[in-house]
This record gives structure tokens, C-alpha cells and sequence, in this order.
């Protein structure tokens, strides 16, 4: 398949390329408060003006970051990270480039990065840090990349393996990457990156449903949940958790990573590689694959499958400036369970799809129906905005 990602403007919608993360969060604690002032998303199909497709790169058992030797080079393998790529990435991209660090003690230090996405512009500015000549080899780059279609919340644990799939070797990994890739990204907020913080707001019936123990995510990166009661936020729904979390903008983003990469000596070569002979062909000494779905050929890896997710942009609203989790879940009536919504500077993103195996980039009507509708009852159904405004973004 000649690309990954498609763009289509006009009346159809798009479903989210980002999930929200599965991490449960520290004991909540209620409070009481004047009502908090939301201002309701205005969802209607006249609003929609694009869909997004992306085919995410998951593996059952977790992503792969490993080096071996093949023909006297060195090939790092970075890839398989489903919905938590550009979560993850900075982690995954400083231990890369460890890894190529010590392949290269007594050599030149002259890396190839294979993919443009978000996994492969962390792994090379992360390789350039460390004093790497670095080239990128892509067949697609911003805005073309999968990763152009995520919703790009902070999900680490988004499409995260089962518990059963999990080793205590792939866990451990994982807790190392996302400590360095949560600080990373924290950062780069108000430098230009596209990376802010603001509050997500998910619906309850009952506040002990936003109890739970997450036991991958280290506590200090669950961060706080609070409960907020009747009267004290407009939701449709008896009670509301809240939360601050990290936004990140995939079109400010991935351009700001592009720009830095070249402004640090680095090139840009639109290449695509047939299978892993092909790939060996690189002169580079150092080859970090961050392919993402084309790791099927370049490593062999059949376990790697698409996680199809879509989309809705609707015309931006500068006045909501709060993200939600779990539209829909708050009655019989209200359907669309997993759904969410991040406001951005380039639309309203309305996802909550999850499509595994999936190849076709043509958008699911079904589930775009789905979200969309879940979405305008959901807002429509909120308390009109009352009181102050204070406490809405972190």
C-alpha cells in the first residue's frame, strides 16, 4: 500500500487516531465549587470539514525496541506502537540512540533513521543530541504520516498490550521510556511544538467508577483525578472526573520536529525499501527502523497489524478549550461509549474508533455516524454555561 494515511475534505468525518489512555489514575478526591462554565462543542454535520484516516502500527504483545547485528551493521528496531507512538516516542528514541551510541564506540557516528512519523523525528533528534550524522529515509513526510492523523493526546497506555501478552522484561521497558518521554514532552510546552496542557472532563454515574488500579503506569504518571459533584459542572451526568493532560498538536508538532532535525544537519531522503535486502542497501553503519506498518517486510514481523482509527474535524471553536473522555456513556438513550473530543487550533477532533486488522483507508460510515451523533447529543445535552469560567485549563 502506497500510503498509510488518508485525507479527505468535505462532508464525511474522522475518527480518532489517538485513544484515550487506559490509566487509571490516583485515589480521586471530591470537592466543592462554584459550577465550572464548559462551553458545549456546537456538533452538527454542516460542521464537519474533514476525515482522517490512520492505520496505526499495533502487535498483540507490545512494541519492539531491540538492536542486532545483521552483515556487520547495526539495526535498531523501533516500531509496533499502536496509538501511543507519539506518546512514547521520545522515550523509545532516547534508548534508540543508546543503543546506537554503543554500537558506534570506535566508529563513525552515522545514523539512517527509516520513517518521518513521530517515532522516527524523535529517535533522530535524539541521535543527533549524541553527536550522530543523521539521515532520514521515509516514503512519506509531514503532513503525510500516519502520525499526522492521531488525536495526540499524552496516552501512553493507549492500545497498550493485554496483561496476559506482557513480559516483566517488556514492562520494564515500557515504565523506562515513558518516564523519559512524559518529562520530554512537558518541555516543549510554549516553545512553539504545539504542546499544551489542558483539563479532559469524562462523565460519570457513579464517582467510585473513576477508582481503579493501574499497575504499568508508575503513580506519579497517573496524575490527579478529581471528582467533581451535582452542580459543580455542566455534563450530562450526575458527577464529571477531571484530569490535566497533555495536548499535542500533530501539525505544529511534526513540522516544528521536521525543521529541528535539518536545522541540526540533518537530511531528508523520500525513499521507500521493498524488504529488508532492500533496507541493507543504506550506507549508514546505524539503522534505526522506525517504519512503523512497513516493518512487516523490513523486519519480518508478521504479528504487526493495523489498528484503523478515523477522525471528525469540525469547524474550530476557539471558546472550548477542554477536552472530553467517555461522551455517550451516560445512559440507554445517549449511545457512542468511548468516544472523545480535543479541541485544536486546526478543528475540533471528534474520535473513538478501534478497528483491528482493518487495511482499507476508506472512513467506516458506521462508526462516523456513530461519533458524530454521539458527540451532538452529548453536548447538546449539556447545561447551558453558568457561573465563572475559572479552573478550565491547567
Amino acid at each position: 500500500m502506497d500510503r498509510r494515511t488518508l485525507l479527505k475534505v468535505g462532508s464525511m468525518a474522522a475518527i480518532g487516531a489517538g485513544f484515550a489512555g487506559c490509566a487509571a489514575r490516583t485515589p480521586a478526591r471530591t470537592s466543592s465549587r462554584p459550577p465550572i462554565a464548559l462551553a458545549p462543542v456546537n456538533v452538527s454535520w454542516s460542521r464537519v470539514i474533514r476525515t482522517t484516516v490512520g492505520l496505526r502500527p499495533f502487535r498483540p504483545s507490545g512494541f519492539v525496541l531491540r538492536a542486532e547485528k545483521v552483515d556487520g551493521r547495526t539495526v535498531i528496531h523501533n516500531y509496533g506502537h499502536g496509538g501511543a507512538g507519539m506518546s512514547l516516542s521520545w522515550g523509545c528514541g532516547q534508548r534508540a540512540a543508546d543503543m546506537a551510541l554503543e554500537a558506534s564506540a570506535a566508529g563513525a557516528r552515522r545514523a539512517a533513521v527509516v520513517g518521518c512519523g513521530a517515532v522516527g523525528l524523535a529517535a533522530a533528534r535524539q541521535l543527533q543530541r549524541r553527536g550522530f550524522d543523521v539521515t532520514i529515509y521515509a516514503a512519506a513526510v509531514p503532513p503525510d504520516t500516519t502520525s499526522n492523523m492521531s488525536l495526540a493526546g499524552f496516552t501512553p497506555t493507549s492500545s497498550v498490550v493485554a496483561l496476559e501478552s506482557r513480559t516483566p522484561e517488556w514492562e520494564a521497558q515500557f515504565r523506562d521510556v515513558v518516564e523519559i518521554a512524559y518529562r520530554q514532552l512537558q518541555l516543549l510546552v510554549g516553545r512553539g511544538y504545539g504542546v499544551s496542557w489542558l483539563y479532559n472532563y469524562s462523565p460519570l454515574d457513579d464517582p467510585r467508577a473513576a477508582g481503579g488500579t493501574n499497575t504499568l503506569l508508575p503513580a506519579h504518571l497517573q496524575g490527579e483525578r478529581e471528582i467533581l459533584g451535582p452542580g459543580e459542572h455542566p455534563l450530562p451526568a450526575a458527577y464529571a472526573a477531571r484530569r490535566p493532560e497533555l495536548r499535542i498538536e500533530p501539525s505544529i508538532y511534526l513540522e516544528a520536529m521536521v525543521r529541528d532535525v535539518v536545522l541540526f544537519g540533518g537530511r531528508i531522503v523520500i525513499r521507500r525499501f521493498a524488504d529488508r535486502a532492500d533496507l541493507l542497501t543504506i550506507g549508514e553503519p546505524v539503522i534505526v527502523n522506525c517504519s512503523g506498518l512497513g516493518a512487516r517486510e523490513l523486519a519480518g514481523d508478521q504479528e504487526l497489524i493495523p489498528l484503523k482509527g478515523q477522525l471528525t474535524a469540525l469547524v474550530p471553536q476557539p471558546e472550548v478549550d477542554y477536552a472530553t473522555t467517555g461522551a455517550g456513556r451516560v445512559s440507554a438513550d445517549m449511545p457512542g461509549g468511548g468516544l472523545h473530543m480535543m479541541p485544536r487550533s486546526d478543528g475540533i477532533m471528534l474520535g473513538g474508533t478501534r478497528e483491528q486488522g482493518i487495511w482499507t483507508l476508506e472512513p467506516n460510515q458506521d462508526e462516523l455516524k456513530r461519533v458524530v451523533e454521539g458527540h451532538r447529543r452529548f453536548f447538546a445535552a449539556m447545561r447551558a454555561p453558568a457561573g465563572d469560567r475559572r479552573g478550565r485549563r491547567a
